[in-house]
């Protein structure tokens, strides 16, 4: 199996970024996304940027993938769609159709995003005989219907590797509407750009005070993490050829030699306890409501 960190999806400053690739070329991972896939008025960075980036990460022998902007609302941003997917280096995860048409029209291998929805053989099947190099699951495919997708797959001869989302907030939903923008009412045309002041999102409670949503300027996400990594070995067992790893701005680097170590089959003993307290979320892996812990221990 291998690791891939997935691109990231707050708002970092570009100190913040390229501290984080410069660290993440001597991390244990295959594959690594690169670019905005939330907001196209998070602007700090540029194409070229991120191809700097790239290149950079490719001389480290990492896999390079520029991931697309998942929700299309402009002419402005289908041109810096058209620029990413003829940027003519590195593959590129398709997020949205827009991105998928591009893509096939032009004859261009391509990975499919989480966001895409492939929930079965049949629009597998259409995605890899057009050009499709990988796909993700969706987010909140639970772990027996993708095994029975697998094999399904395998019974037809698709033998493109799935990715799984296995650590990080899971991206829910995105909105025309920036939440972050309005929690400090400001209008989303003027948000001063305040996401940048909340490196891993801005943490929306019920009034019972529990973690429900993290809100990440027009993208609702879990409020707790998504953590895989003692499922692992399942996965591996099921056939599953990725394990996505969600950045985050502090201790990522502890986050991947986890699962390089789960990976190994090194992973230390359970500690139910620790994986309450870092508010961790598995419930649709394991067919539950979404914010479900299973590990949490009662009584």
């Amino acid at each position: 199996m291998q690791l891939s960190l997935g691109p990231v999806l707050f708002y970092w400053t570009r100190e913040g970024y390229a501290d984080f690739y410069r660290d993440a070329a001597d991390w244990p991972v295959e594959i690594v996304h690169l670019g905005e896939t939330v907001c196209s008025r998070r602007r700090d960075m540029k194409l070229d940027d991120w191809l700097g980036i790239g290149r950079e990460l490719e001389q480290s022998g990492k896999q390079v993938v520029l991931s697309s902007q998942t929700l299309i609302e402009s002419e402005a941003d289908l041109r810096g769609l058209r620029k990413l997917c003829a940027n003519g280096e590195f593959l590129v995860e398709a997020n949205d159709q827009s991105a998928l048409q591009l893509l096939t029209d032009a004859g261009l291998p391509f990975v499919a995003g989480p966001a895409l929805n492939l929930y079965n053989p049949a629009a597998i099947g259409v995605l890899a005989r057009t050009g499709m190099q990988r796909w993700c699951a969706p987010v909140e495919m639970p772990r027996d219907d993708l095994a029975n997708l697998l094999d399904e797959c395998a019974r037809e001869g698709l033998d493109q590797p799935c990715e799984v989302f296995a650590y990080g907030h899971l991206p829910l939903a995105w909105s025309a509407r920036c939440f972050t923008a309005r929690r400090h009412q400001y209008p989303k045309d003027r948000c001063q750009f305040v996401c940048q002041h909340y490196p891993e999102g801005l943490a929306l409670r019920s009034q019972e005070a529990e973690g429900v949503f993290t809100l990440n300027g027009i993208q609702t996400m879990s409020g707790a993490c998504q953590d895989l990594r003692r499922e692992v070995p399942d996965m591996q067992s099921m056939g599953v050829g990725v394990a996505r790893l969600s950045p985050r701005a502090a201790n990522m680097a502890e986050v991947v030699e986890a699962f390089d170590q789960a990976r190994r089959g090194e992973l230390p003993p359970a500690d139910p306890l620790a994986l309450v307290e870092a508010e961790i979320c598995d419930g649709y892996w394991h067919g539950r409501s979404g914010m479900a812990n299973t590990h949490t221990v009662s009584g």
